[in-house]
């Protein structure tokens, strides 16, 4: 009884360290399993390119698994807001833990293209620093219904810090097949394998931690159900997202990474270091996301972070030299996140309760398939070796999308404050 009693202390303990106030104790969970998952995301991302490469597939392959992948969860995200009101949150998240274990088993075992194509599309394998899962939608919804205004603005912040992280952490992770094939004299190719056996037992470690919620959350007693008097404005923002998610998809983590490895011939370790530090800036910059938010407004802190980080990354591709390339996509890590855990915050503030897991799904989906169309193009650019072009397009993109997304919706003011 006493270890029960000192177990429940301590989790509380932490709760109260970890959560902002007013926030349901189950969200710690929740960010538990973000910091997994993106220590998988970090080195997955970096390690993909390179075990493609190595399995003797080119530029082209790795922008067709990142674009298969990402059709694949737009179909998981359509299914979940078909089901997301009738079925157990809890439910749906355990299925996407075993989802995780079994993609992992099957990348480290296979070898050829077409059985490669179905376990990317059918799996959770995230090509990004951005979290496009199936976990996206189920996991947003329940942090939702954990807290309300601006606990709910500061909840997702901590949501998008840990999983920056943890990315971070994770891409340091790179260099570790490197390291073992040559301390255990194994090859490359069987160490790289090895990782993603690491990203299957995580997804089962993720899946005992969702056993620990609660099958509802008592203090929310939120009824879910498809969009209704929102759906005018989710399909708007859900269009823009869209461009902003296929600008995106153009330079996902691991076009980038073999991006670096091309053009500068950096080996997969060196490439985790720069993700490490970009990651780390990143985190830094959603500690920012939320003060700012309160200051100048959800939307406000989205559009004036996010188009400076385009402009250095179309000043990256025209660069001449290493160094000044990677102080340029390091200042885009500083301020292109930051827009992150405000998007998500505002998605929830403009719906009502009833809406979010609909909401959640509805952006989430178009945003998958417009991610799902760019990195095959992307591929196919650097393997024609025009490699600056992938990052003009997304810089471009994304600044016209910023602009949009603020002549639309600078009137709307979300729910518990200023735009």
């Amino acid at each position: 009884m006493r270890c029960n009693v000192s177990s429940a202390t301590l989790h509380s303990r932490l709760s109260s360290l970890v959560l902002p106030g007013g926030v349901e104790g189950g969200a710690l969970t929740l960010l538990a399993a973000r910091g997994l998952r993106g220590i998988c995301d970090g080195f997955v991302a970096v390690l993909l390119p390179v075990y493609l490469l190595r399995l003797g597939f080119g530029q082209l392959t790795v922008g067709l698994i990142s674009t298969t992948t990402l059709f694949g969860s737009a179909l998981a995200t359509v299914l979940i807001g078909f089901v997301g009101n009738r079925v157990a949150l809890r439910l749906l998240l355990l299925f996407a833990a075993a989802l995780m274990t079994g993609t992992g088993l099957a990348f480290a075992s296979l070898s050829s293209l077409w059985p490669l194509l179905v376990v990317a599309f059918i799996g959770t394998l995230n090509p990004g620093s951005g979290d496009v899962s199936l976990f996206l939608p189920l996991e947003h919804a329940r942090l939702a219904e954990s807290a309300s205004g601006d606990a709910r603005t500061s909840l997702f912040a901590r949501y998008s810090l840990i999983g920056a992280l943890s990315a971070a952490v994770g891409a340091l992770a790179a260099a570790l097949p490197d390291r073992i094939a040559t301390g255990l004299a194994v090859s490359s190719l069987s160490a790289t394998r090895a990782m993603f056996v690491v990203y299957a037992l995580t997804g089962f470690a993720i899946w005992l931690l969702y056993l620990r919620l609660p099958a509802r959350v008592p203090q929310a007693r939120v009824v879910r159900a498809p969009l209704g008097p929102s759906r005018g404005i989710v399909i708007r923002l859900a269009l823009l997202f869209s461009v902003d998610a296929f600008a995106g998809g153009l330079l996902v983590n691991s076009l980038l990474a073999l991006w670096l490895v091309q053009r500068f011939g950096l080996s997969p370790g060196a490439v985790g270091q720069f993700f490490f530090w970009a990651g780390m800036l990143s985190a830094g910059s959603q500690l920012v996301a939320a003060p700012l938010s309160r200051k100048i407004g959800l939307l406000n802190t989205m559009v004036f972070t996010h188009m400076p980080s385009s402009v250095c990354l179309i000043a990256a591709a025209f660069s001449p030299s290493l160094p000044l390339t990677l102080a340029l996509l390091l200042a885009r890590s500083a301020l292109s996140q930051m827009d992150v855990p405000t998007r998500s915050a505002y998605v929830m503030s403009v719906v009502t309760p009833m809406e979010r897991p609909a909401a959640a799904s509805f952006t989430a989906v178009p945003r998958s398939l417009a991610a799902a169309l760019a990195p095959v193009l992307s591929g196919t650019l650097l393997g024609l070796g025009w490699l600056g072009a992938p990052l003009v397009a997304c810089g471009v993109l994304k600044i016209a999308y910023d602009l949009s997304l603020l002549a639309a919706f600078r009137h709307i003011e979300p729910e518990g404050g200023s735009p």
